[in-house]
């Protein structure tokens, strides 16, 4: 039965909280019947609803049932990270256009190999005629991020064949969305800037010739330059991103959404959708203005009991935004160390020397060494923890003097060739619908006539 008094000045405030109220479900009930909410059990670890080869989160081991943690290791296709990235910076080259080749086909390929994949992207790189003006300049939005879904949803309309499953027509729809996901980011964001910003409109081209990297940069600047460190540590961002395994939302939602038997666009929008959300792509935007505030706050940035005093004021909601979150600092799986932060940190400490911001740079360290001491004061039965990827990409990104806005899309760029592998290898596998169970503990009602009810 409702709850309410059906009238005429019954208002949407009044109806929000009616809906809110009859949408309360008790969390006792949680336990009762041992749902693992978020997917996840009271250990914190992935309730296993998949098996993939593409990407692998290792955090801890089991020694006669006793999870031991670990540090954090991130492998692709079987490869550790680390191996990657030490490989191709050694080699003086750009790594993320040979990552999502090893993504998407389960092997490194050859110099040849190589160079066919990247004529392959720089020949998927031009959108189709006006697309750019129609679809992203003339309708523009306020958050990128929808502007990329709608662009993505838009591209199924210039597709001849856009619903065929077949693996060589998906991997051909995901071979044009990994190349034209840096234009339709930065486009969007041009024409925020523009119409939004009232700021210069530029409009650049990419190169064939240039990196992913290098042409986020050549397209994002106004003048096109960059330096060679700058377009290095972004390229290191992007294959960072690329990748982290089947149980991430995003990923997991391509999955999801791939096993309905739907179009590669709707899938892949509806990925962006779900990094979109501040729990998964937007961290590292809270990390930049967590630091601007405590950078007000502090007197010596140096003063570790300082630096720690604000720290605790942000566990006991008294600073910041009073969520009572150290952003950055945690994660879902990693507990020692988060590998992806480990390399990112090596990098920019040098972007940082080349930028005379060293002393920020030092503060990053600082908090990234005593916040785990504050949380662990602070709560003693809290698990161990570490910084994050999200920790140090937002302050790469600001040191490139990437806008904020495309925090989130420069995540997408990156991980949409995971989301591409996870999607053909759904399809491959032939799986069921993904249907998790939902029990119902509604109470069973008698059905009363409209004339009946009060």
């Amino acid at each position: 039965m409702p709850n309410y008094e059906p009238s005429e000045g019954k208002t949407l405030v009044t109806l929000s909280k009616v809906a809110e109220k009859n949408s309360f479900i008790n969390p006792e009930l949680y336990s009762k019947y041992q749902v693992k909410r978020g997917l996840r059990d009271v250990n914190g670890r992935g309730v296993l609803v998949g098996l993939t080869e593409i990407g692998e989160v290792h955090s801890y081991i089991l020694d006669e049932g006793e999870i031991i943690q670990v540090p954090g290791r991130l492998l692709y296709r079987g490869y550790d990270i680390s191996d990657l990235v030490n490989g191709f910076t050694r080699d003086g080259r750009f790594g993320f256009e040979e990552t999502a080749f090893l993504l998407l086909f389960g092997h490194l390929p050859d110099q040849k190999g190589l160079e066919d994949f990247k004529q392959i992207l720089a020949g998927n790189q031009k959108l189709p005629e006006d697309f750019a003006r129609d679809l992203i300049l003339k309708a523009s939005s306020k958050d990128i991020m929808n502007a990329l879904a709608r662009s993505v949803l838009a591209l199924y309309s210039f597709d001849d064949n856009p619903d065929d499953p077949s693996i060589s027509n998906v991997l051909k729809q995901c071979l044009l969305l990994i190349a034209c996901f840096p234009s339709l980011a930065v486009y969007a964001y041009q024409a925020l800037s523009h119409y939004h910003g009232n700021q210069s409109l530029f409009i650049h081209s990419p190169r064939p010739e240039l990196s992913t990297a290098e042409n986020i940069l050549t397209m994002l600047r106004p003048d096109s330059k960059y330096t060679k460190l700058e377009a290095a540590l972004l390229d290191l961002a992007l294959v960072l991103h690329a990748e982290h395994g089947g149980g991430n939302n995003s990923t997991f939602v391509t999955h999801v959404v791939t096993s309905t038997g739907t179009d590669t666009y709707s899938a892949m929008s509806a990925a962006i959708g779900a990094l979109k959300g501040p729990r998964h792509g937007g961290a590292n935007i809270k990390v930049i203005k967590m630091f601007e505030d405590m950078k007000n706050q502090l007197k010596d940035w140096n003063d570790d009991e300082e630096i720690e005093q604000y720290l605790t004021r942000i566990l006991t909601k008294d600073a910041f935004d009073r969520s009572g979150l150290i952003y950055g600092i945690g994660h879902a799986v990693y507990s020692i160390s988060d590998p992806r932060a480990v390399i990112l940190k090596d990098y920019a400490a040098k972007l940082a020397q080349e930028k005379g911001l060293d002393d920020e740079f030092k503060l990053y360290t600082s908090v990234e060494r005593l916040a785990p001491q504050v949380i662990a004061k602070f709560n003693k039965m809290y698990k161990t923890v570490s910084a994050n990827i999200d920790f140090y990409s937002g302050f790469v990104y600001k040191m490139l003097n990437i806008p904020v806005e495309m925090y989130t899309p420069m995540f997408a760029i990156a991980r949409i060739a995971g989301w591409s592998a996870h999607r053909i290898e759904e399809i491959v596998n032939a799986g069921k619908i993904i249907r998790p169970a939902y029990k119902s503990v509604a109470r069973r009602q008698k059905y009363l006539d409209l004339i009946e009810r009060n």
